[in-house]
């Protein structure tokens, strides 16, 4: 019973393959052995094979890797033209029987082969002693033989018309087919060594039960009844396949935004709703608008925090706006109009251009206040943000910030709290959270949030205060000012319930089809 069960529950495939397994007999059976015995493809063979193998039917008796080696197309251009060190020789001779000689930049200068080529030519050539360097760096070509050239040439042609085992060549050609051959970091090598896996395949108690009824043979087997079959009779002669119907069926994964785009979506939808306006600025910055604005001074250890990205070229943008240029600057060097003393030091204008990846969202805040807005007001940015820091479950060197300032007569300490602990929970979704006093150059006073997430306990999502009048006054806002900066990943991290930052980005379907918050 046990066998006639299993003999309705293979495919096709299989039934052939275990019929092939019946006529070899006890020995075991390669896998070119089986593709002569049952006339399938080998893909299909490959496929059945793996079935018979998950169902116990059939198992590995032995397995043989063997090295092949063949030529690659520049192995064909080498025997075509030559391999570099036999062409060098070659045309340094020639050049020498009409009284000229070549310098290694006349020979790179022909354009014969890539300048990486030419060199470890050059250098192989030298070393054995077949070529000299004479006065002027010419090369000479000497009277002594390159063995290297003369065994490539060799093996040039022994390959030229199908790949062989390596194992067939002499030990010593061996270590120069290995030295040539295609490898990670040099792809462009006269030779290609490939590793084949010859396997031998023998069926287990079980499977020799279920192949002898294979090879026995019985009537067609057929997956649909058609008319033609009903007509004239031939369906008492069929064998119809069964079906399982308690097999699951394959999950559709209909599409969907990423759970990560979701939330996004849904913290801008309830900013918008709460009345704010979008606030942008670019992703290339100057420190100015990132640090200088913002009341930090240029020598303060602050700035060694953000550990930024400089812009290789160009380095510099041609000009800061006026009049905030020199409004800041003489708030950092006297204290200008604000009242302040300043920071007592000689502003740089030079490094205030000096262009940066965007450090902090807070950067688009300062251009917002420049940029003369409505008072009162509500404003957020979701910026990107870069740092170089050291990648962990809960760092990432580039991050989403949620930016936000609220300008007004009558905003205090107290309106921003009441804000915070909104966003804590409507947007994080968090259970809980509270308040640390903190520090920056650029609020005061200044506050951190923080919330607990279901596994990683207390996690830190950002900084918070009321502007200081050295920020907003030389960017031309006299009102209070509250912002704050918070980290859109880590509060993603609660809402979406994982447990590392670098899932938001995972590459893994499944684990992002499955992906949903509390939110969805």
């Amino acid at each position: 019973m046990q066998t006639s069960a299993v003999y309705d529950s293979l495919h096709p495939l299989e039934i052939n393959l275990l019929a092939a397994f019946s006529q070899s007999g006890e020995k075991p059976v390669s896998d070119s052995s089986l593709q002569e015995l049952s006339q399938l493809e080998p893909s299909q063979v490959s496929m059945a094979l793996g079935w018979l193998q998950a169902k116990e039917l059939v198992r590995i008796h032995s397995e043989v890797t063997t090295a092949w080696v063949g030529l690659t197309e520049v192995g064909h251009r080498y025997l075509a033209d030559g391999s570099p060190p036999e062409w060098i020789i070659r045309t340094c001779r020639q050049e020498a029987q009409e009284g000229r000689s070549f310098t290694v930049k006349d020979l790179q200068g022909l354009n014969a082969f890539p300048p990486t080529e030419l060199s470890r030519a050059l250098g192989l050539l030298k070393k054995e002693g077949a070529i000299a360097l004479g006065a002027g760096g010419r090369i000479e070509a000497t009277e002594t033989l390159s063995p290297t050239v003369e065994k490539l040439h060799v093996l040039l042609h022994e390959l030229k018309k199908d790949r062989q085992e390596l194992l067939s060549f002499a030990p010593d050609q061996q270590t120069l087919l290995r030295q040539y051959a295609v490898k990670r970091g040099s792809a462009q090598e006269p030779f290609r060594i490939e590793e084949r896996i010859q396997r031998e395949y023998i069926p287990t108690r079980t499977g020799k039960a279920v192949a002898k009824r294979c090879h026995a043979g019985s009537a067609e087997e057929v997956s649909q009844l058609t008319p033609d079959m009903l007509k004239d009779g031939s369906w008492r002669n069929k064998r119809f396949r069964k079906y399982t119907i308690t097999l699951r069926p394959p999950r559709v994964a209909p599409g969907r935004r990423h759970p990560y785009r979701e939330f996004l979506d849904l913290v801008k939808h309830k900013l918008v709703g709460m009345g704010f306006q979008e606030m942008r600025g670019p992703l290339v910055e100057t420190e100015f608008w990132d640090m200088d604005a913002l009341y930090m001074p240029q020598f303060h250890p602050a700035r060694a925090i953000h550990d930024v990205y400089f812009v290789k070229t160009p380095t510099h943008a041609k000009t800061v706006a006026e009049p905030f240029l020199s409004q800041v600057a003489a708030t950092h060097e006297t204290g200008g109009t604000t009242g302040s003393s300043g920071w007592g030091y000689r502003y740089d204008t030079e490094r205030a251009r000096r262009l940066i990846l965007r450090s902090q969202g807070t950067a688009v805040s300062a251009r917002t206040l420049a940029s003369n807005p409505l008072i009162p007001g509500k404003y957020f940015s979701m910026a990107r943000c870069f740092r170089y820091d050291q990648v962990d479950a809960t760092h990432a060197t580039d991050f989403f910030q949620i930016e936000g300032i609220v300008l007004g007569e009558e905003i205090n300490f107290r309106t921003l709290l009441g804000l915070l602990t909104i966003f804590a929970k409507e947007m994080a979704q968090a259970q809980e959270s509270k308040f640390f006093p903190a520090y920056f150059p650029f609020t005061e006073p200044s506050v951190e949030l923080h919330v607990r997430h279901p596994k990683l306990g207390w996690m830190e999502l950002g900084g918070a205060g009321l502007f200081r009048p050295e920020v907003t006054q030389p960017l031309g806002v006299t009102v209070p000012v509250i912002a704050w900066g918070l980290g859109l990943d880590r509060m993603a991290m609660v809402a979406l319930g994982i447990h590392d930052i670098r899932e938001l980005f995972s590459v893994d379907l499944e684990k992002v089809r499955t992906l949903r918050g509390r939110f969805a």
